[in-house]
């Protein structure tokens, strides 16, 4: 099994719910703050590979969901600069394994990726914050 270094937003019940599959996988889960963590521009794009700027968004952050932010209307400059500046942005979690990178939850390419056990909810969305955007505590400040 795999050690997954995580980074992930404290408190964020997906992010909770995310390192359980990953730990009941078999898989040691190592959890960083990825509002703390010194990001450079060049080390944070390498979690995205070969995704579309849109996708490096974490659609749950207040600036997106009040529209004050257009992740499709963005450089890859320009969305790395915005993330240092507010990292709620990030779409979370970020993980890595070794030198392979990843960002986001989606379960299939996490399992083809590393493995994780079959699980009763497997159709629940794990990356979208379950929270209406006046609850707080999943980070939406």
């Amino acid at each position: 099994m795999a050690t997954v270094t995580f980074y992930e937003k404290p408190g964020c019940s997906n992010n909770t719910r995310q390192k359980i599959l990953l730990a009941a996988a078999g898989h040691q889960v190592v959890a960083r703050n990825l509002l703390t963590e010194a990001w450079q521009p060049d080390r944070l794009r390498t979690f995205f590979g070969e995704l579309a700027v849109r996708d490096w968004f974490n659609y749950s952050a207040p600036a997106i969901k009040l529209g004050e932010i257009e992740p499709d209307k963005l450089t890859e400059q320009e969305a790395l600069a915005l993330m240092l500046e507010n990292p709620l942005l990030i779409r979370r979690p970020l993980m890595q394994v070794g030198d392979s990178l990843m960002a986001g939850f989606d379960q299939q390419a996490v399992d083809g990726w590393i493995g994780l056990k079959e699980i009763d909810d497997a159709n629940q969305n794990m990356e979208s914050c379950p929270r209406p955007l006046a609850q707080e505590s999943c980070g939406h400040e």
